[in-house]
């Protein structure tokens, strides 16, 4: 008589390097079932055919089949995948191949921008003054900074062109927030551009001349507008860190974004925070 070498659940998990978790699983799917429960125990026993059929479902998950296709395969008359089986896991690995590819490209490029960002951010801080020039300005309530583009486009560009004015260069033009407290629907927002002499007052462009700011912080963010927050912490910090007092309102100062760039991780605006020696 040969004896059966048989196994616990747990000696069997141990052995074959699988948690009971999934022997459960398996066992609820259909894939593998215990060649002996104990009517009283409940204890499920293992044998040598179980550990066969568990390399065998090990192997066929490497290969990229499903729960379903490995019980299919095993309870097919071969046990084996077909040829045409294992041609279309090739394709479907050839193209998942593909797509790493293409991710890999993406995750390096981004990983080379964001380190030539955080290149610049180390000399991003700069103190500069600012002249006192002649804006025209426009000031309304938006949505949002997802508006502030279309604002420009179709409204303060084709009335200050009607108007007849001349921008200086190189161009120059900015906003300054109102707000009180922040609002997810509601920007009031102004904005300006440098023009080189006072015009006629509009319903929509007022024109006026700003003073001189001896000294402002200025500070590159790269990035779309609602992340600001980040670089408003940055900038206050400097300012306080170099004993520097605000003394206005931020300017934001747009050199690259959606009209050029459509990358929003690439837009760059430019923060200016009038200050004195404190």
């Amino acid at each position: 008589m040969i004896y059966r070498t048989k196994f616990k659940i747990g000696e069997f998990s141990k052995l074959m390097q699988v948690t009971i978790k999934t022997l459960r699983l398996y066992e609820q799917k259909g894939l593998l079932q215990p060649d002996e429960v104990d009517e009283n125990s409940g204890y499920r026993y293992y044998k040598l055919s179980g550990m066969q059929r568990l390399v065998a479902i090990r192997n066929l998950q490497k290969m990229g089949f499903s729960l379903s296709e490995i019980k299919e395969i095993l309870d097919s008359e071969s046990h084996t995948p077909s040829l045409e089986q294992l041609d279309e896991k090739i394709i479907d690995c050839e193209q998942q191949l593909n797509m790493l590819q293409g991710k890999l490209q993406f995750l390096l490029s981004t990983r080379d921008f964001r380190k030539k960002i955080n290149d610049m951010e180390k000399e991003k801080f700069s103190i500069q003054a600012l002249p006192s020039i002649i804006v025209a300005s426009h000031r309304e309530v938006l949505k949002g900074y997802q508006d502030l583009g279309a604002m420009c486009i179709n409204i303060v560009g084709p009335e200050m062109l009607r108007l007849g004015c001349r921008c200086s260069e190189p161009g120059y033009c900015f906003t300054i927030e109102h707000n009180n407290e922040y609002s997810s629907t509601k920007l009031d927002i102004e904005y300006c551009e440098q023009v080189e002499e006072i015009g006629t007052d509009s319903a929509i462009v007022q024109f006026k001349r700003l003073d001189e700011v001896p000294m402002a912080v200025c500070m590159s963010h790269y990035g779309p507008y609602d992340r600001f927050y980040e670089s408003y912490a940055k900038i206050y910090h400097y300012i306080e860190e170099n004993g520097y007092k605000v003394a206005g309102m931020t300017r934001v100062s747009y050199i690259d974004g959606a009209w050029n760039q459509e990358d929003p991780e690439k837009w760059l605006s430019i923060f200016q925070v009038p200050v004195v020696i404190d």
